[in-house]
């Protein structure tokens, strides 16, 4: 096989969600030839909301929209604890985990990051193709050759599988880690933001193991509703609003104002929760897996998002600084991210776990603090 490739050198990045398309702006930043393909027509602009801690605000920065993001999202430094009547118990601070010039957390609604991220990847150079994926790979020692779904094709000396929890491209390459249900779910909703609201909210018990609330913006927050989970076979999606207003019933305070906004059930969105982490290599040949394709976790943490940020971060960064792109630098990228990501997996996971067995005694905060020690650190 030979690759006819020019001076530069090429990635093709496959999904342009949160990892993919941080990697594809900070690829092209360093001067690489950069294609970016995402299966879905629309961009991938879904979801409801999301809190983004201080350590992926560290690579929004990075990729030069952190300033855009925090016009658009809503900053917030604490978490207020409540009793499912809605009586405040406690508010804490949360830890930096991005330095103390970044805020500890940025709640946004989704569309709106990645809407935020697709035009920074178009601003790039990144060339971009939708509704469109790989169809057939073949690589030897020196690259890959790719052919699409629109009947095109390519070579290219590196491709980067970004294509989510149930990566594709994962199983086309031989990886047959996948991910495992945790036992828990999660309903979550954007809802009209009190002005009172002005960070998170948690209540630990009640009719669900967790009910909370986030600002994402000046007007919004998102709402999110954690129980076991159910056979989602046995939940018609046009009854969503009504199954998460009926479990939001139990749940006093801003709660009553949240419950009387579900009211649409495309703006509910039901997700299980899922444990995902590839223990072996993270990459075949010349692909290799970023973010939810390599690993993932239930959102006890606010994690998700950051990790698969910090994967891109650190793998343009191992990118730039070598001229050979070869296994023991893939192997090098792996190995560095591998610690810190099975650190966030295991402990979101144990903290689902403490709160769906009842244990009373856990060391939450504890736990919580050691972790966020981790994170302070840069990947």
């Amino acid at each position: 096989m030979t690759h006819p490739h020019a001076p530069r050198r090429t990635v093709l990045v496959i999904g342009g969600g949160t990892a993919g398309s941080a990697l594809a702006v900070l690829l092209r930043g360093a001067g690489f030839g950069v294609d970016l393909v995402e299966a879905k027509a629309d961009g991938n602009v879904h979801g409801s909301g999301i809190a983004l801690q201080g350590n992926a605000l560290r690579v929004l920065r990075e990729i030069g929209v952190l300033e855009r993001a925090c016009e658009l999202g809503y900053s917030s430094d604490g978490v207020t604890l409540l009793t499912p009547d809605g009586t405040e118990v406690l508010t804490q601070q949360d830890v930096r985990t991005g330095g103390e010039d970044l805020p500890a957390t940025l709640g946004m609604r989704r569309p709106v990051l990645q809407k935020i991220l697709m035009a920074a990847v178009r601003e790039s150079g990144t060339r971009v193709r939708l509704g469109c994926t790989v169809d057939r790979l073949a690589q030897d020692a020196t690259g890959a050759d790719v052919s699409f779904t629109d009947g095109t094709s390519a070579s290219y000396d590196l491709v980067v599988a970004a294509d989510g929890l149930n990566s594709a491209t994962r199983r086309l390459i031989g990886i047959t880690d996948e991910p495992a249900p945790t036992g828990m779910a999660i309903w979550r909703t954007p809802a009209p933001r009190p002005a009172g609201v002005t960070r998170t909210h948690l209540v630990y018990g009640g009719p669900a193991h967790i009910a909370g609330f986030c600002p994402t913006s000046d007007t919004m927050m998102y709402a999110f509703l954690v129980e076991a989970n159910r056979d989602r076979a046995s939940i018609d999606p046009a009854s969503y609003a009504d199954e998460m207003r009926r479990l939001a019933g139990g749940y006093g305070g801003h709660w009553h104002g949240i419950r009387a906004s579900i009211t649409d059930p495309e703006q509910v969105n039901y997700t299980w929760f899922t444990r995902h982490l590839v223990e072996g290599p993270w990459h075949r040949g010349r692909v290799v897996l970023v973010g939810d394709a390599a690993h993932a976790c239930p959102p006890t943490l606010a994690q998700g998002a950051a990790m698969s940020l910090e994967d891109a971060s650190v793998l343009a960064e191992l990118l730039r600084a070598h001229e050979v792109w070869d296994d023991a630098l893939l192997t090098a990228y792996r190995d560095r991210r591998m610690p810190r990501v099975r650190t966030v997996v295991d402990t979101s996971v144990r903290i689902g776990q403490w709160q769906s067995d009842g244990v009373r005694d856990a060391d939450v905060p504890g736990l919580l603090r050691r972790t966020s020690d981790v994170l302070k650190e840069l990947p």
